[in-house]
């Protein structure tokens, strides 16, 4: 989720629901195996609905499964919500194998465009730090922490076999959207490695480190950073482009 025009989930109850609510959870081969249940967590409902008309329902029994729920905008929610969702299953003696914060995103100008798909390298939470006379200072630099999560190598690795075009490099997390060129171009500046920026991957991330959970961040893009036009969104293309990466994910689809 990068910013406004999707709506938000109606209510949280609904959206972050127990890991057994029916309808949320679908059989997919994901992890090689069968090494239980993996948790995709997306902001917005018509995210997390592009996502599950990606999946189909294998009748195998001895694979992986997709649980797909709508947690909320913004890193504390999708932090929370997340939490609240390993917690049930780990109560519920059902521990999800691994977490993929998924969803739309804005693309930094060059390196990501409108219909790609983006498997991060790692989830940066870019705004978490202090302003200074000499500028932004990360919140590493204030010896409070970390403003990095690192991707899971292996959960990573099979995304991209199955995605073999998608870009990879960080994902930004931030709590206010780019709208302007000077700030995008601070961020192309600051964090070289960066393609795309959103509102949940570090929050999901960091409840997913918490809890011990390999974690992964898939974006599909919807619109560049930089200054905001709403005219340059292309939500059905971020949308359509999500559902074809979660059909990549299922094999066995039917074609077309």
């Amino acid at each position: 989720m990068t910013t406004d025009p999707l709506p938000r989930p109606t209510a949280t109850t609904d959206s972050v629901a127990a890991p057994s609510d029916s309808g949320g959870t679908i059989p997919s081969p994901l992890l090689e195996g069968g090494r239980g249940p993996v948790l995709v967590v997306t902001a917005v409902e018509p995210e997390a609905v592009a996502v599950r008309g990606g999946l189909v329902d294998t009748g195998e029994s001895d694979v992986g499964e997709l649980s797909v729920f709508a947690v909320g905008v913004g890193s504390a929610e999708a932090a929370a919500g997340t939490a609240r969702l390993l917690a049930l299953a780990e109560a519920a003696g059902r521990p999800y194998a691994a977490v993929i914060s998924a969803g739309i995103a804005g693309g930094l100008a060059g390196r990501a465009a409108i219909g790609d798909t983006v498997i991060a390298d790692r989830s940066i939470a870019a705004d978490l730090g202090a302003d200074s006379p000499e500028g932004y200072l990360p919140i590493e630099r204030l010896g409070f922490g970390t403003s990095v999560v690192a991707a899971d190598v292996a959960l990573t690795a099979l995304l991209r076999a199955a995605l073999p075009d998608a870009l990879r490099g960080d994902v930004l997390t931030v709590n206010t959207v780019t709208g302007t060129a000077a700030r995008a171009a601070a961020l192309g500046a600051r964090h070289p490695a960066a393609v795309a920026e959103a509102m949940e991957g570090f929050g999901v991330a960091a409840a997913a480190r918490t809890a011990g959970v390999p974690f992964a961040e898939l974006r599909t893009i919807s619109n560049p950073v930089g200054p905001r036009d709403r005219a340059a969104w292309n939500l059905p293309a971020a949308l359509t482009a999500l559902t074809a990466a979660f059909a990549a994910l299922a094999p066995g689809r039917p074609a077309g």
